[in-house]
Formats: structure tokens, sequence, C-alpha cells
């Protein structure tokens, strides 16, 4: 098992999610945006500066965190789009020799709904695509319980695994996901588990119809018994940070200042650490 997180909830400049990291004594990090660029749609200019910064330190990325299929590309934009990024993003994966890229499986239209059968045909369609070309560039797409037909419940996860069919394709599982959407987050973990090779660790409450973001293990994300489990099957993949506490990217919260930003990423990051230490005592 190892540490990683999303790194720019430390911070927008790179540099600065390095220092987070580094400060945490973690080799990985999980790269979504770098000054509020996605990695998969900088310039390349920009991208070799990361990849520069990020080697200099010897960090390791073990996941780009893309936009393919997430909840702000519903079922009725142009598949292209995705296509696009997963192809601009594959040769920069194969540079850091990152395995993993983060995808969702694509909500619906809030204002044009798509028919529940048509959401799924179509969902399912365009994730055998992605993972066509994942596979045939030796990565693999890891699909997030969070916004998107396979996220609706472990059911339709499990459906979308099955119907891929590749062994491109595998889940991310998102510990505090499970609370937004009304579910259960052990119950949606255990029927997921064999597809789980990457683990996003976040935590909250709904509070009156609210989420709201604690650290990790003072919520009802099952943080504890979750890592708990992974660790006593002999789980060795990542346990990545998703905070939320001083910035949530879906919802347009911004940190206060940057030094609260950093900060709640980094007592984050000691607080999974001690979880760890803990169910491992």
């Amino acid at each position: 098992m190892f540490y990683s997180g999303i790194s720019d909830e430390a911070g927008q400049a790179i540099a600065v999610q390095i220092k987070a990291h580094q400060e945490l004594g973690w080799n990985y990090m999980e790269l979504r945006l770098v000054d509020g660029v996605n990695l998969t749609q900088i310039s390349d200019a920009a991208f070799d500066d990361v990849y520069k910064a990020v080697t200099e330190a010897d960090m390791k990325v073990s996941c780009f965190g893309s936009a393919i299929a997430n909840w702000a590309r519903p079922i009725t934009c142009p598949a292209e789009i995705d296509r696009d990024d997963l192809k601009r993003a594959i040769p920069r994966m194969h540079r850091f020799h990152t395995p993993f890229i983060r995808v969702m499986s694509y909500p619906n239209d809030a204002e044009h709904p798509v028919e529940e059968t048509a959401w799924r045909r179509e969902a399912i369609k365009r994730m055998k695509e992605l993972a066509r070309i994942a596979e045939d560039n030796g990565i693999t797409l890891v699909h997030e319980n969070c916004s998107g037909w396979g996220g609706l419940s472990a059911e339709n996860s499990n459906i979308l695994l099955g119907e891929v069919d590749s062994p491109a394709l595998k889940v991310v599982f998102d510990t505090g996901n499970p609370v937004t959407y009304g579910q259960d987050a052990w119950e949606y973990y255990k029927t997921v588990r064999k597809d789980i090779v990457y683990v996003h660790i976040k935590d909250a409450r709904k509070i009156d119809g609210v989420d709201h973001y604690c650290l990790c293990g003072d919520g009802d994300g099952y943080v504890r018994e979750i890592v708990g489990d992974l660790l006593k099957s002999g789980y060795d993949g990542g346990l990545s940070i998703e905070p939320h506490l001083a910035a949530v990217i879906h919802t347009g919260q911004k940190a206060d200042n940057d030094e609260q930003l950093y900060q709640s990423y980094t007592d984050y990051g000691r607080r999974l650490m001690e979880i760890v230490a803990e169910v491992r005592a």
C-alpha cells in the first residue's frame, strides 16, 4: 500500500503540490489540475514543466485525475471530447509510467434528460470505446463511483464493468461519494470490492440534505472499516486523499487563502496515516 493524493487540493502551483507531499513523506501524487487546468488539457510546454518539476523532486504519479465522462460532461456531450482527452493523456502517462487515469461514466443531461435505457446503452457504448483505446495503449481506466450512469449504484458499476468486459477498466472507489449520493459506503464497497485497484479517501456527513466534508474517519464513509478491510486482504494499491475541506472543485467552493488550502491537505494526510497505524495495530 502507498499514499497519494489529488494534489491540487493542496495548491494550484505544481511546486506547492510537490511540497505538500514531501512534507507528508509521500512519494506519490495524483495529478488533476495545475494552475487550474487539467493535466490532459495543458499545453505540451506546460506539461514539460510539470514533468521536470515532478521528476526532479523524485516523485511518482499514481493516477491522472481526468475530466473524462465526469460531472461536467453529460451523456449528450460529443463523444470525441473524451476520446481526444484520452489520446492526449496516454503519451503523458507513459512519460510518468502512470498506470491509471480516473474516469466517470456520463451523468444524464439535467436540461434535456435521456431516457434511462438509452442513457445506459450510450454510456456503455462510449466506455467500451474508451477502454479499447486504453487497452491498446497499455493503461487502465479507473471508474469512480461518482457522477455517471455507472455511479448510480454498486449494481450499475458491476453491470458497466461486466458489459465493457475489458482488463483496461477497473474501479477507483471513493469512500465519501456514497454519502453524497445517499448510498451506504460499506455496502457499496463490498459489492464492487473485486474490481477495486485504487482508492480515494474522502469523508462526509449529510446534514439537512447538505454535504459536510470532514477529516477522514469522522464522517459516514466507513473510512476506518474500508481501510482496515483493504489492508487485511493484502491490498497493495494507493490510498489517495481528496479532502474537500477548504475547496471543492465540482461546487466551485474555493479556499479562503492558500495557507488554509495547504494546511487542510497536510492535516488530512496525517489523519489518514494515523488511521492506517490504528487499523494495523
